[in-house]
């Protein structure tokens, strides 16, 4: 029953938030092409639920020719002061970029919350254990990002992910989505590393993951 409500909450939301964002993502989608040749959207394969690729959608924040570096979990390889990001890109890193996966949730590739798609072979990435983070729909934000975990070791995300889906209730997505809306302002309204406390080691981050072509 909670899937299900869910799933209705997630298309609920996402089609309010496309609906108040439309005249902001038209105003970003011109800056981007005024500001760098190339498209406005960039289309990047990721893994789904079940292990099934789908594609997922951001604005684009690099200059149209510039080599992409990833992360192994498919995100971009970015350093402060990186020349290979765009005027606007700097504005739109963060967040505002990530607004075209409301249509991603929409089309049912994704979910607002759950663990962020990873990239590549899922067969090489998980462990049978691991796998249980297919299980479910991937979110555009989740309980790792919340916790200021994206610097973090893949391994770490991956542990995080799977507390987050031992303990899933509706009242956590609902805190999560919550949580990330105010992390702009620098408010941490739950205690959500509770979700993981024992589990998972919050301290210092391990180093980065290496990148993956």
């Amino acid at each position: 029953m909670q899937t299900a409500l869910k799933r209705i909450l997630d298309v609920t939301l996402a089609a309010a938030g496309l609906a108040a964002t439309a005249p902001l993502q038209a105003v970003i989608a011109a800056a981007i092409r005024l500001d760098s040749d190339g498209p406005s959207l960039f289309r990047q394969p990721r893994i789904g639920r079940h292990g099934r690729p789908f594609t997922m959608l951001k604005f684009r924040t690099m200059a149209k020719a510039a080599p992409v570096e990833f992360n192994a979990d498919g995100s971009t390889r970015v350093v402060a002061g990186d020349a290979r990001v765009t005027r606007v890109g700097r504005i739109l890193r963060g967040g505002l970029d990530e607004l075209p996966q409301l249509m991603n949730v929409l089309r049912g590739d994704m979910s607002l919350v759950g663990p962020r798609p990873d990239f590549g072979d899922p067969n090489a990435l998980y462990s049978p254990s691991e796998r249980r983070k297919l299980e479910v729909r991937p979110g555009m934000t989740s309980l790792a990002a919340v916790l200021g975990r994206n610097e973090a070791s893949w391994r770490q995300r991956v542990a995080i992910d799977l507390c987050y889906l031992e303990q899933w209730s509706l009242l956590l997505d609902l805190k999560i989505v919550v949580a990330t809306l105010c992390l702009p302002i620098g408010v941490h309204p739950f205690e959500l590393h509770r979700v993981v406390e024992g589990r998972v080691d919050l301290g210092a981050p391990a180093s980065a993951p290496h990148a993956r072509a």
